[in-house]
């Protein structure tokens, strides 16, 4: 993947100003959006189950909002970024923001990123997507075919739902598998975890419960951690939690995080800035050491043995178990 020399750099993340080319009702509530160079020229190629930073207006305190979202297009060389997206009737987020988006509009949006990369030395790869968690599935069902890989799609989604499912039955054929049911896509995949051919890799994205109960199911299935690879939406609605002191103990200040605010947001409003892209506890961007107190994790992104060690949190949606954290900043 090659970056041009010019382009603005946001924290870590060259961006470049693109323009939307055309936006599409996918199903009821999901938006299809294609972004393009203004002059015309290829964009840089990407991993499948890459995802990009868009730059989504600002927050209801003035500040700029950023969101990631799976490219769902050709990775190789492609002529635009195409990205779907479901409304969130809460309003929450960018979800607004990018219906609201109309052909010529310039936005600017961040280099691919991968950390959801299909294993390349896989006997065979088995794909499970919920939802709109079929975004990143889809980056990896085209390089699969593409490819010549093994690969078999189960995809559960509402009746009348199903973004992109045409687009998977092209692709996919006899391989594609829908559910419309819990019950419906645990009797398919079920057996399959039982019976997917040594060396197989599991790939999920979808709905937080779906996907806890799948890699529960996957491991007592005798999956071993390193065959199973998912994304999270985010962490969902969490309790407004106990106001706490965040101590920063390279600068020497205090930071009060009161109810109901993150401390990545207390953080800000302090004038101290955090790397951070998700906001919802999954990226892992805003990564903080921690070296004084006890956090409460509620982060998707840190692994059970990192928790319990206690060294570092996410401040996007984790609190502080006491009055007081001190962290390395």
């Amino acid at each position: 993947m090659t970056v041009t020399s010019d382009l603005p750099v946001r924290g870590d993340a060259p961006t470049r100003t693109l323009v939307v080319d055309t936006v599409d009702t996918l199903v009821d509530g999901v938006r299809h959006v294609r972004f393009v160079d203004p002059a015309g020229t290829p964009l840089p190629s990407f991993t499948p189950g890459s995802h990009v930073v868009v730059s989504c207006g600002t927050d209801p305190d003035g500040r700029p909002r950023t969101n990631s979202y799976s490219l769902t297009g050709p990775e190789f060389e492609p002529d635009a970024y195409e990205i779907s997206v479901r409304l969130d009737p809460a309003g929450r987020g960018g979800s607004r923001w990018i219906h609201d988006l109309a052909a010529g509009d310039a936005v600017e949006i961040s280099r691919p990123r991968s950390a959801f990369a299909p294993v390349l030395t896989a006997r065979h790869h088995l794909l499970v997507a919920g939802g709109i968690g079929v975004t990143p599935i889809l980056s990896h069902v085209r390089a699969a075919a593409a490819w010549g890989r093994s690969f078999e799609v189960h995809y559960t989604f509402r009746p009348g739902d199903g973004p992109h499912l045409d687009e998977l039955r092209e692709l996919c054929g006899d391989q594609l598998h829908c559910h419309h049911t819990p019950d419906e896509f645990w009797a398919a995949l079920a057996p399959t975890l039982l019976d997917s051919p040594l060396g197989t890799h599991l790939y999920a994205c979808g709905p937080g419960v779906l996907i806890d109960d799948l890699v529960a199911r996957a491991g007592a299935a005798g999956w071993p951690d390193t065959r199973i690879h998912y994304e999270h939406f985010g962490v969902g609605e969490l309790d407004a939690g106990e106001p706490f002191t965040l101590g920063l103990r390279r600068s020497g200040i205090d930071v009060e995080v009161p109810s109901g605010v993150s401390a990545l947001d207390a953080l800000e409003r302090s004038g101290v800035a955090v790397p951070n892209l998700c906001r919802q506890g999954v990226c892992g961007e805003c990564r903080t050491a921690v070296v004084g107190g006890s956090p409460v994790h509620r982060d998707l992104y840190l692994t059970e043995s990192e928790k319990e060690s206690g060294g570092h949190f996410m401040p996007c949606v984790s609190r502080a178990d006491g009055n007081r954290i001190e962290v390395d900043l």
